[in-house]
């Protein structure tokens, strides 16, 4: 068991990212959780294949999502209009100090997709599902992570993390720098905003790095996770 538990979120770009390439990605990474966004089917029978279990649910409708696990864990969904989010429950039994820990994997709505004012009534709404469940299912060792479809100035962030703290920000602050953007128009060109992210409590991160993924306008967010003190 490492003393630490790495996990990676990716927007695979509607199965646009080779899946056997991200599959050996994942392996040479030595991901323990990876939580994905508009993955494909081919992705998801790629993914299986390193970390064997989860839940995969694919779609080429820009909804498929999942959370992928290198030993078992509980994974169901969050209910939200339109796209759910999905929630990992890893137990101390298979886990252990690692867990308990919640996983929460987002993709909210992006604004400019559909008329302005049915596309911001969504995100509002998956927004305040996120922050309803966050309060009211408190958890002591919680990660939320995902495509936000927000950076740090928009007020989708802003809610979350009045919840829960931005971990990479933490992070790169602690190291006198500032946390790296991940995504822009052109898969393999230059990232303009940061709009995926990592909120976390009761565990700190003692690595963050923003990885390039073949195929995908978005960079992946890889860190590293430590249990913070025992769980109340």
């Amino acid at each position: 068991m490492t003393e630490h538990i790495r996990i990676l979120t990716a927007n695979l770009l509607n199965g646009g990212a080779p899946a056997g390439p991200f599959a050996e990605q994942l392996r040479a990474l030595r991901v323990d959780v990876a939580a994905l966004q508009e993955m494909g089917p081919e992705q998801a029978a790629a993914v299986a294949e390193v970390l064997p279990h989860g839940k995969l649910e694919p779609g080429i409708d820009h909804n498929g999502m999942g959370i992928a696990l290198g030993r078992p864990a509980e994974v169901s969904r969050l209910p939200l209009r339109r796209r759910d989010a999905r929630v990992a429950r890893l137990a101390a039994s298979d886990w252990g100090p690692h867990g308990p820990l919640e996983i929460v994997n987002v993709h909210i709505q992006a604004p400019h997709n559909g008329a302005p004012w049915t596309t911001w009534s969504l995100r509002r709404a998956q927004v305040s599902g996120v922050a309803t469940y966050l309060a009211e299912a408190p958890c002591p060792r919680r990660v939320v992570v995902g495509d936000f479809n927000a950076t740090p100035l928009w007020p989708a962030y802003r809610r979350l993390v009045r919840q829960v703290p931005d971990e990479t920000l933490r992070y790169a602050r602690s190291r006198g720098g500032r946390p790296a953007r991940t995504w822009g128009p052109r898969p393999g060109g230059p990232c303009l905003l940061r709009i995926d992210h990592v909120l976390a409590e009761g565990v700190t991160a003692t690595r963050v790095e923003v990885v390039m993924i073949e195929g995908s306008d978005h960079r992946g967010v890889l860190v590293d996770l430590e249990v913070v003190g025992e769980p109340r």
